[in-house]
């Protein structure tokens, strides 16, 4: 049985169009036009309102490890709200185990080098993040626009690179059937090129958000 916190293959492939990567080191999947030109459109403007240099859990020495900005969503807002039913609709997850929607913006040159969704266990800050909710299980992440070069996101353990699409939902499991944490989650939001890139990222975790 699924774990509150937790969505499943069986369930998201039930979703017409729902297509997982072929490999037995994650799951993976993609979802082309999961969200409408509109939305994306609305969430883009949110972003560009609010956004703020984006920060790490673990910051090493590395000051350009993430260089984008990233903009914590308004859960009032109603294509916020809208968003929030399309993901629980298809994920099967209770919204009390999702952390907030977050958009995240990437201008020519700015990217995430190859990093895990999930916390590391001895981390300068794993008990603050995981003391009250747990780890995360699940991450679902939305392209808002095409970026006219670069800014893909690269599975390099999977051997698996998503380029950007408006509305394409790319969703994975960072948890092991055993539930340990899943290092071919590893993955790198590389350089954009040319343009900006707009992406909304919905974590869950194991436990409720208690934040």
């Amino acid at each position: 049985m699924t774990n509150p916190g937790e969505s499943s293959s069986e369930l998201l492939l039930s979703r017409p169009g729902m297509q997982r990567v072929p490999t037995p080191k994650a799951e993976l999947f993609q979802l082309r036009d999961f969200a409408s030109p509109a939305m994306c459109d609305q969430l883009v403007a949110l972003i560009e309102k609010d956004r703020r240099p984006s920060t790490l859990a673990d910051a090493g020495d590395d000051h350009y490890f993430r260089t984008s900005e990233t903009c914590d969503l308004d859960p009032d807002e109603p294509v916020v709200r809208e968003l929030e039913a399309l993901l629980a609709a298809l994920n099967g997850i209770d919204p009390k185990y999702g952390e907030p929607l977050q958009g995240q913006r990437y201008d020519v040159g700015q990217e995430f080098k190859p990093h895990c969704d999930y916390f590391n266990r001895g981390g300068q800050d794993w008990e603050k993040y995981c003391s009250v909710a747990g780890q995360r299980t699940w991450t679902f992440m939305v392209y808002l626009n095409a970026v006219e070069a670069g800014g893909a996101t690269r599975f390099k353990a999977v051997g698996k690179t998503f380029q950007p699409e408006t509305g394409k939902l790319v969703c994975w499991n960072n948890m092991r059937p055993d539930g340990r944490e899943n290092p071919n989650t590893i993955h790198h939001g590389m350089k954009v090129r040319k343009g900006v890139k707009y992406v909304i990222t919905k974590w869950y975790r194991e436990k409720e958000w208690g934040w």
